[in-house]
């Protein structure tokens, strides 16, 4: 009895300094959708361009107006505009787990509508020559999959969202491949100077092949069109793709050709970089500019 009675004069004296005798509530776990990201969505979704190499990525924070750098997990991202489009770009480094890093910082903090990934690459493809630009309808992995006595059987693996599997190749996003074959035809892109004369270079519209090695083998090169139907080869595109793929944003990779993948790859991409990735950027802003815009007139 006494007990009791010390019971409810303890409550008493809570109630009367404005503190309750019932339970706290504990903050329940905010409730999330696989693949969607729990951050606040910004009022106006920007468009964003990513490139492997940072001299690509300058050149299209150069043409941003009313930038600004904001650092993630140690990765730079410029926000700001081009033209009247808002505009936020990325550089990630070489190699897909880079890119892939960089890709899912992106979407979680920014949530883009639409990613363009840009820069160089080899061209397997023995139509293409450096400063060429090929548009990808589709990209792929040409190291993964099974290797077999016979060969390498492609294949994709299991998106840890959905538990499907990815597809071998990861399809372009419509409206992007379209504003950017429109683009194309607009741009005026850099001469190429050749060791066998100057020459304009063209764009295409391919397949791009990505893989954590960089080809420099004429044979290599010729398997690559073989089983993949491969235009040109590089080191990040089809891991952007994936992410953006499983995340549903749309997702378009742009390259411009600075080596023809063979025994003198080495030495072309670093004769022809500047100039490859000045006409892979040229032909970005010119999408943003003019091709998005006519798109949707």
């Amino acid at each position: 009895m006494k007990q009791r009675c010390l019971a409810t004069v303890f409550c008493l004296t809570a109630a009367f300094s404005l503190t309750s005798c019932t339970t706290v509530p504990q903050p329940q776990p905010e409730k999330t959708t696989p693949g969607v990201s729990s951050r606040q969505a910004p009022t106006v979704r920007p468009l964003a361009v990513l490139g492997a190499f940072q001299q690509e990525v300058g050149l299209l924070k150069d043409m941003l107006t009313d930038a600004r750098t904001q650092e993630i997990e140690g990765i730079e991202f410029i926000s700001g505009r081009i033209g009247t489009e808002p505009v936020v770009v990325a550089w990630t480094g070489v190699g897909k787990v880079n890119a892939a890093m960089t890709t899912t910082l992106l979407l979680e903090h920014f949530q883009p509508r639409q990613v363009i990934f840009t820069g160089i690459a080899g061209g397997v493809d023995p139509n293409l020559e450096p400063g060429d630009i090929v548009i990808a309808k589709e990209t792929a992995y040409h190291d993964m999959g099974t290797l077999w006595p016979q060969g390498l059987e492609y294949g994709g693996v299991k998106s840890r969202l959905t538990n499907e599997p990815n597809p071998v190749f990861f399809p372009a996003d419509p409206v992007l491949l379209a504003a950017a074959e429109r683009a194309a035809r607009a741009a005026a892109l850099g001469s190429i100077e050749l060791r066998g004369g100057e020459r304009p270079p063209k764009v295409v519209t391919g397949t791009v092949v990505t893989g954590d090695v960089f080809v420099a083998s004429p044979k290599r090169s010729e398997e690559l069109v073989e089983t993949l139907g491969a235009s040109a080869v590089e080191m990040e595109g089809a891991a952007v793709a994936q992410i953006c793929y499983q995340r549903e944003v749309g997702c378009l990779v742009i390259r411009s050709i600075s080596d023809k993948a063979d025994n003198s790859a080495v030495m072309d991409k670093q004769l022809f970089y500047t100039m490859a990735a000045q006409n892979s950027a040229g032909l970005v802003v010119k999408i943003v500019t003019e091709g998005l815009k006519r798109g949707v007139e």
